[in-house]
């Protein structure tokens, strides 16, 4: 259990798509003697069952770009309902495999989290130049838990959120996810892979130590977050406008 972390007095509640799930914005999130600003980054998993009143709703967050995590056959399957949004999309497909082989190979979060990081860095780099170029920004996968969930806590925690924050809007994810959805989805991928140990983690879990014991593996072995990204190519003056893009002072 993770304690959330202090409400910000200007906290504003998550915006309402319609279809849209486990959309939010990041706002709120303290961070030392600052905290993260309302309206510049918002996450979720996929925009492919908006209707015209979440393409409405949507379009009034006046999102300038949206960065989309997801591999090419996942966009052509479940392509993004954005009539009439005018924003700039961002592909930026997170996974080295398929989707589908996490299932088969039956990882744990710990192992795919590691394998994203370790795999995958210039990605999460070229989604921190994403979040940079263009605000507000939206930052999504398919559900919005696992590639969404790294990449936003790497880029909140190099911009000098709180770690326990940091978990703790990760975890958030788990119960944001529909309970017939979480079904629904069990009882196919059970099907197809009867004996995977991981599958309900992978499939619907946001567990906070598993976040936890993320960020503590890239401080050790690189010294921070902020440190990842550096050692990956982004620059010292990217960084230092990450925080004044993200962060506000108390």
């Amino acid at each position: 259990m993770v304690t959330p972390p202090p409400a910000d007095p200007a906290a504003v509640p998550d915006p309402v798509v319609a279809g849209a799930v486990n959309l939010r914005d990041v706002g709120g999130l303290p961070a030392g003697t600052a905290v993260t600003r309302h309206g510049v980054l918002f996450r979720s998993g996929n925009l492919a069952r908006l209707d015209a009143s979440g393409t409405r709703a949507l379009a009034e967050l006046r999102l300038r770009r949206i960065i989309d995590l997801r591999a090419d056959d996942e966009v052509v399957r479940e392509p993004s309902r954005l009539d009439g949004v005018d924003v700039v999309t961002q592909r930026v497909p997170l996974f080295l495999g398929s989707v589908e082989s996490f299932f088969r190979d039956d990882l744990s979060l710990d192992d795919m989290y590691r394998q994203l990081v370790d795999d995958s860095s210039a990605g999460v780099v070229e989604v921190v130049r994403g979040i940079l170029a263009d605000q507000p920004v939206l930052v999504h996968c398919t559900v919005g838990k696992d590639r969404t969930g790294v990449t936003v806590a790497l880029t909140l925690a190099a911009a000098g959120v709180d770690a326990d924050a940091v978990v703790a809007d990760y975890a958030r994810t788990e119960g944001l996810l529909p309970e017939y959805r979480n079904r629904r989805v069990v009882e196919m991928l059970r099907a197809m892979h009867p004996e995977a140990v991981h599958l309900e983690d992978l499939a619907t879990r946001s567990p906070a130590p598993v976040m936890r014991a993320l960020l503590e593996d890239v401080t050790g072995r690189y010294g921070s977050a902020a440190d990842y990204l550096r050692a990956h190519g982004l620059a010292d003056d990217e960084l230092t406008e990450l925080r004044r893009v993200l962060l506000r002072r108390l």
